[in-house]
Formats: structure tokens, C-alpha cells, sequence
């Protein structure tokens, strides 16, 4: 617009034409066209000095003689959004498309013309949203499609799976390999690139994979309950991309092609023999792909995270989150539940025998629920056929078998009286089977709620003279009520006699 407002202004000095198209390096003819132009509008040259340039170009350049139609083109264009929605079908291709226009009609365009309209009509209708990722927002996460082998020694070669997370600022990126893709790979994974990082993002934009969406939805999709337990211990928020909508993850969608390309070049030919190997030389590639300076930046993945955004990150959780498991188990009349796994049985309290209870448990923990209320928990204990109990769960008559022992029995007695206490000590010393002195000992203590203390203690001491340590032996003397009978303190001398034979003559 410059050179034409140069013509305009040289024309109007009455320059020639020759000399106006040396000095703006414009051809003659061009000169001439502009020229009938400007004689053709009828404007003032003031009008003409205060017109901008986007008017000046539209009455100069545009030609405004009418587009001639296009029918070929308009049918095409018509028939784009049935095309367009039929290739989201699976196995729908382009050129089954074309066959099916051209076979409506044969005078359309060819497959290169088609496949050209069909992409602009995309790129207008679809376009590519710029999304700027603030600092400590969003961490990308997906899974290589291609996966590298360990090869144990003496075993066969097996495959391995490849997480891959980046931050969306800085794009610092974690990788690392996983025996597979369950539920304790990937959130063992995603907090081991917590603690690579050291911090949390805000949110966390995983794939629909199992292990981290039970059911996906376009606006809000159903976590699962463990990976949501784990988001939630880091503070962190979970937003699923949407099925099929891999823009919604670009940046780790990139971020796994280099992973090809900078970390499986380098370590596909290793032969690492087990994970924590093959990790180990994941990460040494990992950190000359992170340190490298990025194209067309003069900086680094590494260093830009150190200089925005690891400030800008959440603080981890000091304690790390033990992934648990859950299982649905009946309580035996004992009053006990199988957790399956170890075949072990963890006592509940008995008044849930028959009932059904969700057990959780960690590799250190147990914990017991009756809907949503935790009602024991146990250290969690691996042999089997073994029984972890509480004395807290056991009914009262069970819990006082479970606290039998001679003390408790020597304390019970004292409190009675002291001579039930040396009875029940002489008991416990005569009795060599544990079990059957218990039984007599709570038995003859069982008797003071009856009798009394005080005549209790008069039996026990007769019985006690008598040299007879047995519950039955003061069972009879309750009955005989013998316990009234003055025992003497010192026999008397048999006095010598010529009948009597003594105990000399039994030797």
C-alpha cells in the first residue's frame, strides 16, 4: 500500500509514467492499471491520504466480480459432516468413503481432491485449542504402547510395560517400568513420580485404564475407590481424559514418543536381567533427556523446573500410602474371620458371629468393617492356620479361661481369705497337668459366690489338714458341713501296750 499511495502521489505531480514505475520498481503495465483505477473512483486527493490501507486494498486489489459457482464443490461440501461422522466408526477409512461419493457421483472429485476438502473442512471445524499449563497444575500420565523385555538369568525373556508422566509447564518427565499395569503398579508408579519430582501437582490427568476410572463419562467419570484413596492421601485431584480424545493428553502423548526415541534407543540392546536393573538404566537416560537443552529454547526441561515450577508444587505426605486390599468374609461361630490370602483368622467381637464383614488390610495392617464402621483392626500375621485374638472380643465366659494363670488365681484367692489362698497354692503345687489344676482352682474359687467367704476359708483349712487338694474334697465337706469339726492342734501319745503292735512292728 506504501508503492500505491507513491503512484497516487507522483501521478497527481504530474510524473510520467515511465519515470513512476522506475522509482517504485513496479512494471508499466501495473502503473496503468493502478492509474485507470484511481480515475475511475472520482475521490479527492485529501480523501485519498486519510483512507486507511484495508480500504485502499479493497478498492485496488479485490476484484469484485462475483465467484462463479461451483457445483462439484458445493455437493462435496455438503455431504462432509455424514463423512466425517462416519469415519469415528471403527474400520471406516477414508477411501471406502470416496468410493461410496464417487459411486453417487461419478462426475465428483478424485480421492487426492477429496482427501484435501476433508482436511480443511477439519482443520476450520476441529481446530487445535493452545492451552497454557500453569506451574504445579496438571501431571500427564499414560503407558507406552511399546514394551521393553528383562531376561532373567536362565529363564525366558519377558515383557515389561513403560509409565510415562510429564508436568504440564516445565514438561519434566518420569519414567519407569512396571511388571504390568494393575492397580499397585500404577499407583506405585504415579507416587514414586511424586517423589522424583518432589512434590504433588494439583491434579493428575491419567488415561481411562482400569486401574485409575471404573466407569468414564464425557463430564465426570467414576474413579477407582483405591486410586481415588491414593489422590486423596496427596491432596492431589483426579480428571480422566475422555475416551478417544488423546488432545486431552497431548503433551504426554508426545512425551511417550520420545521416550522412544531418547530412552528405548538407548537401553533396548542392555539385556537388563530384572526390573529394578532396567530401571536403574531408565533413569540414566531419563536424565540426559530431562537435562538436554530443549529445540528452539535455550533452556532445559530440568532447569525450568527448577526455576518455576518445583516451587509451585504441593508438599508430599511424609508418610507413603500402603495400597489396600479388600474382601468380604463371614464370622465362624468362633468368633473369627478368614482373611483368604494368608489363611489366617483374626479374631472380631462376638456379638458379629453369622455376620458378613469387609476386611482391609495393608502388608501391615488388618482392619475389620461392619458396613462403614471399623470394629477391630490386628497386626497383620502371615502364618498359616494360626489365630491373632483379642481378649477384648471374647465373651465373659471365654475370656476367663483365656486369663487363667496361677497368679490370677493366687490374686483371686487372697482377696478371699488366707487360707483359701495357701489351699489354692498348695493345689497349684500337687496338680503336675496345668490344665487340671485351672479347673480345680476356678472351680473352689467359683464356691465363694455360694457359700460365703468365711466358711470357704473353714473348709479349705480342714481340708488342708487333712492333706487333700481337690475340689471334690471340698465339695464334700460343703455337703457334710464337717467344716465345724475343732481339728486338734497336736495328737495325743498312744500310750504303750502289750496288744498294741505300733508302727515298729510294720517295718
Amino acid at each position: 500500500m506504501n508503492k500505491l499511495r507513491t503512484i497516487i502521489r507522483l501521478y497527481e505531480a504530474r510524473t510520467g509514467l515511465k519515470p513512476i514505475s522506475a522509482m517504485v520498481r513496479i512494471s508499466r503495465n501495473t502503473v496503468k492499471k493502478y492509474i485507470h483505477q484511481w480515475n475511475s473512483l472520482n475521490m479527492s486527493y485529501d480523501s485519498f491520504q486519510s483512507t486507511s490501507d484495508a480500504e485502499l486494498h479493497e478498492l485496488f486489489c479485490v476484484c469484485h466480480q462475483p465467484a462463479a459457482p461451483n457445483p462439484r464443490m458445493d455437493e462435496l461440501q455438503a455431504l462432509l459432516p455424514a463423512i466425517c461422522k462416519a469415519l469415528r466408526k471403527k474400520g471406516v477409512t477414508t477411501l471406502m468413503q470416496w468410493h461410496e461419493y464417487i459411486a453417487k457421483h461419478p462426475n465428483g472429485y478424485g480421492l487426492t481432491q477429496f482427501r484435501l476438502a476433508l482436511q480443511r473442512y477439519r482443520l476450520i471445524n476441529n481446530p487445535t485449542m493452545r492451552m497454557e499449563h500453569k506451574a504445579g497444575d496438571k501431571m500427564f500420565i499414560d503407558y507406552t504402547g511399546d514394551k521393553l523385555w528383562i531376561y532373567p538369568h536362565g529363564e525366558s525373556p519377558s515383557q515389561v510395560d513403560v509409565f510415562v508422566c510429564i508436568l504440564g509447564c516445565s514438561l519434566l518427565t518420569y519414567v519407569e517400568a512396571t511388571s504390568g499395569q494393575t492397580k499397585e503398579d500404577f499407583i506405585s508408579a504415579c507416587e514414586n513420580a511424586f517423589y522424583y519430582y518432589g512434590g504433588v501437582p494439583q491434579a493428575m490427568v491419567p488415561d481411562n485404564l482400569k486401574a485409575a476410572v471404573t466407569k468414564a463419562g464425557r463430564y465426570e467419570s467414576v474413579l477407582n475407590e483405591e486410586f481415588e484413596r491414593f489422590a486423596e492421601h496427596y491432596g492431589v485431584t483426579v480428571v480422566p481424559a475422555r475416551v478417544r480424545k488423546p488432545r486431552d493428553k497431548a503433551l504426554v502423548e508426545n512425551a511417550v514418543k520420545l521416550t522412544y526415541k531418547d530412552i528405548f534407543t538407548r537401553i533396548e540392546a542392555l539385556h537388563c536381567p530384572d526390573l529394578k536393573s532396567l530401571n536403574a538404566a531408565i533413569r540414566s537416560a531419563l536424565e540426559l533427556h530431562n537435562n538436554r537443552q530443549m529445540t528452539s529454547r535455550s533452556y532445559s526441561r530440568r532447569s525450568y523446573f527448577e526455576e518455576l515450577e518445583k516451587e509451585a508444587l504441593g508438599s508430599l505426605n511424609p508418610i507413603r500410602y500402603q495400597i489396600k486390599k479388600h474382601t468380604m468374609a463371614t464370622v465362624g461361630k468362633d468368633g473369627y474371620v478368614r482373611l483368604k490370602e494368608d489363611i489366617h483368622y483374626y479374631s472380631v467381637p462376638h456379638t458379629y458371629i453369622g455376620k458378613k464383614l469387609k476386611i482391609s488390610y495393608t502388608t501391615a495392617d488388618v482392619q475389620i468393617f461392619d458396613a462403614y464402621t471399623c470394629i477391630t483392626s490386628h497386626k497383620r500375621n502371615r502364618v498359616e492356620f494360626r489365630h491373632t485374638t483379642n481378649p477384648e472380643h471374647l465373651c465373659a465366659k471365654h475370656k476367663a479361661i483365656i486369663e487363667w494363670s496361677p497368679e490370677t488365681f493366687m490374686a483371686q484367692a487372697a482377696e478371699i481369705h488366707e487360707d483359701v489362698e495357701h489351699y489354692i497354692r498348695r493345689v497349684l503345687e500337687k496338680k503336675r497337668y496345668v490344665d487340671q489344676a485351672n479347673k480345680i482352682c476356678s472351680g473352689i474359687l467359683s464356691l465363694a459366690r455360694k457359700v460365703g467367704p468365711t466358711r470357704l476359708a473353714a473348709v479349705c483349712r480342714l481340708a488342708d489338714s487333712y492333706g487333700r487338694y481337690s475340689f471334690l474334697e471340698i465339695q464334700d465337706i460343703l455337703k457334710t458341713k464337717s467344716e465345724h469339726i475343732e481339728v486338734p492342734e497336736e495328737t495325743a501319745d498312744i500310750p504303750e501296750h502289750e496288744n498294741i503292735r505300733g508302727k515298729e512292728y510294720y517295718k
